[in-house]
C-alpha cells in the first residue's frame, strides 16, 4: 500500500503536448516503467494542443489506461499489457488557459515532450502573445517559456517527436521567430537558446490505437471498462541527439533508447527501409487486391517481392550492411505481426509526398552506384501512377486530378511534386505501367522475380 501511494503522488515533472494513442504506447509508457523502478519519480501533464480531444475522459480516469503491446519477437509471440500509471492529469488550453500558464511556474517541471503531428511545427505569424491561447503548437510554447523566464526559473529539456527532419531544432526556429513577432526580450531570446535544450528526435513504434474491433475481449480480459485503453507493437526504438540520461535515465530502465550526436543515420535507415518498404509495396498490393499489411506478407508473390525491395534494392544503397540487414529482417517481422491491422488505404494516404520522401532518394542512389534503376521500386512507381487512376486515392485534390488525367511522361516531369525531372526513367516505368495494365500486378511482379 506504501508502495502504491508513494507512486501515485509523484511530482509532476514532465509536460507532454499530445494526448493521442501514439504518445501513450511510447514515452508514457517509459516513465511508468523508470517510475515503477524508482528512477525517475516523476509524473507527466498532458496538454491538449488543439481545441478538442481526450482531455476530459484523461482526467476522468484519473491519467490510468491499460497500454497491449503485442507482436512477435524471435518468432514468439507476445501479448502483454501494461496498467499505465504515469499520467497525473491532462489541462485544456482551451478552456483554461490560466492554469496551462501556471505549468511554467512548477519548479519540479524538466521535461517537455511533444507529438503534435509533421504539421503541428509551425510558424503562422498571425497570433499575439494576449491570446489565450495561441493558436499554433510552437506559439503555445513560447508563450509557456516566456511565463517560465519571467519565474527566473531552469529551461528544459524538449523531446520532439513530431516526424520531420531536425525536429527540435525546427520547433525552435519557431519559438525564435514568435519571440521576435511579440517583441519580447533579448534576455528571453538568450536564455531560450542557452537554457533550453531542443533534442532533434526519431520515434519509432507502430501504434494501432483504441481496439474498436476488440473492445469487448479485452474488456473482459482486464475486468473493468477503459476509454483510454491502446494497443501498439512490442518493438520500440527512441534516437535522442544530445545525453540526459542522468536526469531521464530511459536506457537504465531498459528502454530502447539511443543517445547521439546525430540521429540522421539512425533516420535515414528507417525512412529507408520501414517506411520505404510500406510505400513501394502497398499500392502495387492493393491493385492485388490485398488490404492489409499482414496479407502482404503472407501472401507468397508480394512477400518475395518485399524481400526483394528491402535485401536486394534499399539495403546495398545504405552501406551499413551489418546493421541494415538485421533492421530489415526485423522490420519484415514486425509487419507479420499478427495483432496489428495495418490497412493498405491507410498507409496510401498522400502517397505522392511519401514517394518524393522515402523510395526516391533509394532509386536515385542506386542509378548513381550502380549505373541502371532499381527494377522493383522503378516498378512502384508505375504501380503509384496506375493507383492514382483509381478511386480509392486519398491525396490533395489537385494532384489527384493531375495524376488521374496526364501522362506517364508528364507526370515523371513534375519537378514541384518529385523535387526533380524524372524523365530518365519514362522508359521503364512506361514499361511497367503497361504491363499493369495490360497483364495485371501478379504478372507483372512475376517478371519482376523471374
Amino acid at each position: 500500500m506504501i508502495e502504491k501511494e508513494r507512486h501515485y503522488n509523484m511530482k509532476e515533472k514532465v509536460i507532454q503536448f499530445g494526448e493521442g494513442g501514439f504518445l501513450r504506447s511510447f514515452v508514457d509508457v517509459f516513465i511508468h516503467k523508470m517510475n515503477e523502478q524508482g528512477l525517475f519519480g516523476g509524473k507527466v501533464v498532458v496538454v491538449q494542443p488543439i481545441a478538442k480531444g481526450l482531455i476530459p475522459v484523461i482526467n476522468e480516469q484519473k491519467g490510468v489506461y491499460h497500454q497491449f503491446l503485442r507482436g512477435v519477437d524471435n518468432g514468439k509471440v507476445v501479448d502483454e499489457c501494461i496498467k499505465v500509471t504515469s499520467i497525473s492529469r491532462g489541462v485544456d488550453p482551451y478552456t483554461d488557459y490560466a492554469e496551462y500558464l501556471k505549468l511554467a511556474h512548477n519548479p519540479d517541471m524538466r521535461v517537455i515532450i511533444s507529438n503534435t503531428t509533421e504539421a503541428g511545427i509551425e510558424y503562422l505569424g498571425t497570433e499575439s502573445i494576449n491570446d489565450a491561447p495561441p493558436k499554433s503548437f510552437p506559439a503555445k510554447l513560447t508563450a509557456l517559456l516566456y511565463e517560465r523566464f519571467k519565474e527566473g526559473l531552469p529551461g528544459f529539456i524538449i523531446l520532439s517527436c513530431e516526424l520531420i527532419d531536425n525536429n527540435g531544432k525546427e520547433l525552435l526556429n519557431c519559438v525564435l521567430k514568435y519571440a521576435e513577432l511579440w517583441k519580447l526580450p533579448d534576455e528571453f531570446i538568450s536564455w531560450v537558446k542557452e537554457e533550453n535544450d531542443f533534442c532533434n528526435t526519431l520515434v519509432d513504434r507502430i501504434c494501432t490505437g483504441y481496439p474498436k474491433d476488440e473492445v469487448e475481449t479485452l474488456t473482459k480480459r482486464l475486468g473493468e471498462e477503459d476509454k483510454l485503453m491502446n494497443t501498439a507493437e512490442i518493438f520500440h526504438l527512441w534516437v535522442i541527439e544530445g545525453n540526459h540520461e542522468d536526469e531521464f535515465p530511459l536506457q537504465k530502465a531498459g528502454i530502447n533508447v539511443i543517445w547521439t550526436q546525430d540521429v540522421k543515420p539512425y533516420k535515414k535507415r528507417k525512412v529507408r527501409i520501414l517506411n520505404g518498404g510500406h510505400t513501394s509495396m502497398v499500392l502495387a498490393a492493393r491493385l492485388y487486391g490485398l488490404s492489409t499489411v499482414k496479407e502482404c506478407l503472407d501472401d507468397e508473390l508480394i512477400n518475395k517481392y518485399l524481400n526483394k525491395v528491402i535485401f536486394d534494392e534499399i539495403i546495398p544503397t545504405l552501406g551499413n550492411e551489418k546493421e541494415d540487414i538485421p533492421f530489415g529482417k526485423a522490420v519484415l517481422e514486425r509487419f507479420s505481426n499478427p495483432f496489428v491491422k495495418h490497412q493498405l488505404l491507410s498507409i496510401a494516404l498522400n502517397s505522392v509526398s511519401k514517394f518524393k520522401a522515402r523510395v526516391l532518394p533509394t532509386i536515385i542512389e542506386y542509378n548513381e552506384q550502380r549505373g541502371c534503376l532499381p527494377k522493383c521500386l522503378t516498378f512502384s512507381l508505375a504501380a503509384l501512377i496506375a493507383f492514382y487512376r483509381t478511386d480509392e486515392t486519398n491525396d490533395n485534390e489537385e494532384i489527384m486530378a493531375f495524376m488521374k488525367t496526364a501522362s506517364v511522361a508528364d507526370i515523371l516531369k513534375k519537378e514541384e511534386y518529385w523535387g526533380r525531372d524524372l524523365s530518365f526513367m519514362e522508359k521503364e516505368v512506361e514499361g511497367y505501367y503497361e504491363s499493369i495494365m495490360k497483364d495485371g500486378v501478379g504478372k507483372t511482379i512475376e517478371g519482376l522475380l523471374s
